[in-house]
């Protein structure tokens, strides 16, 4: 199994240097120069993760974000401008895992896709089908579900359940909730969140964990406005509220 990945810019100088730099890593990579043909491309191919441009011709990154997570959660990082604040945000309101601002080195580019692939266990796929390198990682061996009242969290299937029924998680959210639960009560500054679940210095830009609590919270919350489980702690953090309990 190789990993597969699309990247969509209509920029031919970011595309071909991103391509050459992620199939050194031994990835099939195909390339779109609109959101119609990377929406095309996704659905032909299923990749393990895309890269899109936030303005693109036809339909750009954010419109094409939303569409893909009607149907699933793969996994997607934004290429994003400088002075586009608000727009990476909505981009990752609307479903994206991770954003880069341009202009970027394609070496960091490798950095946050190896990076989503390890939480997703694209890589733990791959070692079994012997096809392609494994970066190892200690987060990948055998680890126990985690249950609270209500909430059920299952590390090695990356699977959550609200009450018994499935919570439709992307790869950050995932890791973000596992994170927390594994430190129930523990307050976790945005800062430490974003060294933890993102391993990239976003100098000082702690939005992407507002944002990112938002969207679990609208997930996992009978009401997000009054949190059960995962409480701010103002001026400071998050933190998972709730005692664990047996199976």
């Amino acid at each position: 199994m190789s990993v597969k990945i699309i990247i969509a810019d209509d920029e031919r100088i970011i595309t071909d240097v991103c391509r050459r730099y992620l199939e050194r890593e031994g990835w099939t990579v195909w390339v779109a120069a609109d959101g119609e043909e990377a929406l095309r491309l996704w659905s032909e191919q299923r990749p393990d993760l895309l890269v899109l441009d936030l303005m693109m011709p036809k339909l750009g990154g954010i419109e094409v974000c939303e569409r893909i997570r009607q149907v699933e959660e793969t996994p997607i990082i934004m290429l994003t401008a400088r002075g586009e604040e608000a727009d990476r945000l909505l981009g990752l309101t609307m479903g994206a895992d991770d954003y880069i601002t341009k202009p970027f080195s394609p070496r960091e580019l490798v950095l946050r896709v190896k990076n989503i692939l390890r939480r997703t266990g694209v890589y733990a796929r791959a070692a079994a089908n012997k096809e392609t390198p494994v970066f190892p990682n200690a987060d990948e061996t055998e680890q126990p579900p985690i249950f609270f009242e209500g909430l059920s969290i299952f590390p090695q299937e990356r699977r959550v359940t609200v009450r018994g029924t499935e919570a439709e998680l992307t790869a950050t959210e995932f890791d973000l909730l596992h994170l927390l639960a594994n430190y129930p009560g523990k307050v976790f500054s945005r800062s430490q969140l974003l060294n933890q679940i993102w391993d990239v210095a976003y100098d000082g830009d702690t939005t992407t964990v507002t944002v990112h609590v938002r969207r679990l919270r609208e997930k996992i919350e009978d009401n997000p406005s009054e949190p059960v489980w995962i409480k701010t702690v103002w001026g400071i953090g998050y933190k998972l509220e709730g005692k664990g309990v047996s199976e």
